[in-house]
């Protein structure tokens, strides 16, 4: 289960929280490798969570407004992996995520 707490420091509501930036210690040309790696991966699970969308709606419609448990799963720890994503991608942090970190 993920931390609910993890992305505390880069919620607008927490600015006192936010930390200077730090240098980063990976090699530059293994941090290129592993962005434009991330990066696709990135791309192809924003493409499974639109699908995932377009499912939860047909159930939502055949369920009569409940939504499948499975489903809505799925698609949080989908977004907990895109955020990890889009942090590392980004800079914000040097925890790469799944594979080569726990997925949570």
């Amino acid at each position: 289960m993920a931390d609910p707490n993890e992305f505390d420091d880069v919620m607008p509501e927490n600015p006192a929280r936010r930390e200077e930036a730090q240098k980063i210690s990976e090699g530059m040309g293994w941090r290129l490798l592993y962005s434009v790696i991330i990066w696709i991966m990135v791309q192809l699970a924003m493409s499974v969570i639109g699908l995932l969308t377009i499912i939860q709606y047909l159930m939502l419609l055949i369920e009569g407004g409940t939504p499948n448990r499975r489903l809505a799963r799925l698609g949080e720890d989908m977004g907990i992996w895109v955020a990890k994503g889009v942090r590392y991608l980004s800079g914000a942090s040097e925890v790469k995520p799944w594979p080569w970190s726990e997925l949570d």
